[in-house]
């Protein structure tokens, strides 16, 4: 972990090349590192008075989850560049480390570690909604960052939520210069569509120019576009980024290049519990696939296995044995 530093009172991640053992297939994920309170509820919420729920306190964010969701999946080198509070640092640290992966966290000694309170309603459908306080997670800057932390990557995959702060904003262009220098490709995630309709959808278009991967969900391709369609806006999408997965939950994924959708792939069984991080375990399980030199087609078959198996507990991260 990077401690505060410099002499500026900030950490800095990467400080140096990787081994020569290390070079060859890493995946790097720069994203937010947050803590989730998931409260899983039945029935509508009781305004001004009490909901029965039941509540657990998780390690998450979309882009620690989708890293634990590619070691998981079998890669073999995961890394992950995010920024916490001195609050709960050493927690999330050691949450990562035991699901594989080798965090480089920089620790924000101003602002608290992000927090989401994830309101999961447990219906059939087990839908969420969460109340987010990003902390420490969207103040990720170009000072961060450092060209040592490509060294042996093969891919780098960009959480859009850090398209939702200025800092992060900047951080994630000089990521991507960085990675098309080095011909490292880039994915990316958007993340948000309630977010994205603050940011603004030619924003967001421009903002992800040089990436190579987009994997948005069904709200977030059909917003992106303005099309009501999945498939139409997929493949709209894929004139602007050369390929999309369009995440679809229980309708599977498409798979669009060059302007048109070329492959659905199913949804795997499931029988939901919590609907949280399933579109990370998408990705990460996705990402770890192409590691290996899967066609994209394969890799979304084996992100739906994932999404499959995520909804099946509770919480973003993959299952472990107790």
């Amino acid at each position: 972990m990077s401690e505060p530093g410099n002499g500026t009172g900030r950490g800095r991640a990467g400080d140096g090349p990787a081994p020569a053992s290390e070079r060859g297939g890493a995946l790097l994920v720069v994203g937010d590192v947050v803590t989730d309170v998931i409260a899983r509820h039945r029935g509508p919420l009781a305004s001004g008075t009490d909901t029965a729920a039941a509540i657990r306190t998780v390690p998450g964010g979309a882009g620690a989850n989708v890293a634990c969701w590619a070691a998981h999946w079998g890669a073999a080198d995961v890394r992950l560049l995010g920024r916490v509070g001195v609050d709960a640092a050493t927690w999330h640290e050691r949450e990562l480390t035991a699901s594989g992966v080798k965090p480089r966290l920089v620790v924000d000694p101003q602002a608290p570690t992000g927090t989401v309170i994830c309101l999961v309603d447990r219906g059939a459908a087990a839908e969420r909604t969460f109340l987010t306080d990003s902390g420490a997670s969207l103040r990720l800057d170009p000072g961060d960052w450092s060209d040592a932390l490509l060294e042996g990557v093969a891919r780098l995959h960009l959480s859009g939520y850090l398209l939702f702060s200025e800092a992060s904003r900047a951080l994630v262009a000089v990521a991507v210069a960085s990675a098309r220098a080095r011909g490292v490709p880039v994915s990316l995630d958007p993340a948000s569509a309630g977010f994205l309709v603050e940011l603004g959808v030619d924003r967001f278009l421009a903002l992800v120019e040089g990436v190579d991967v987009l994997l948005p969900s069904r709200d977030e391709a059909c917003l992106l576009t303005g099309l009501p369609d999945a498939a139409d806006a997929a493949a709209k999408l894929s004139r602007h980024v050369p390929l999309v997965v369009a995440k679809q939950g229980a309708d599977g994924a498409l798979v669009a290049r060059s302007g048109a959708v070329y492959a659905h792939v199913p949804a795997a069984p499931a029988a939901p519990r919590d609907t949280t991080g399933a579109g990370d375990a998408f990705t990460g399980a996705f990402l770890a696939a192409l590691l290996t030199g899967a066609a994209p087609e394969d890799a979304a078959r084996e992100g739906c296995r994932a999404g499959a198996l995520a909804v099946n507990h509770v919480g973003g991260r993959p299952p472990t044995a107790k």
